[in-house]
């Protein structure tokens, strides 16, 4: 996804999508670890979407820290 499809979602489908991304990171570490993974390049994908996620997310509750 990119960073301005990540930034139109809420905080709870952040919060949501980054749970779904770290289930998937793991999942595809174990099939790396055990030889079964076909497509590498998905790990620094995953890696990097969890970042923007964390990052957004990160981003938004600044935003509403500084309103209070």
């Amino acid at each position: 996804m990119k960073t301005r499809e990540f930034r139109d979602l809420s905080e709870a489908e952040l919060h949501q999508k980054e749970i779904d991304l770290k289930a998937e990171l793991f999942n595809l570490k174990f099939q790396h670890t055990t030889g079964q993974l076909e497509n590498t390049e998905r790990l620094p994908q995953i890696r990097k979407d969890l970042a923007r996620v964390k990052t957004i997310l990160g981003e938004k509750l600044s935003k509403q820290a500084k309103a209070i």
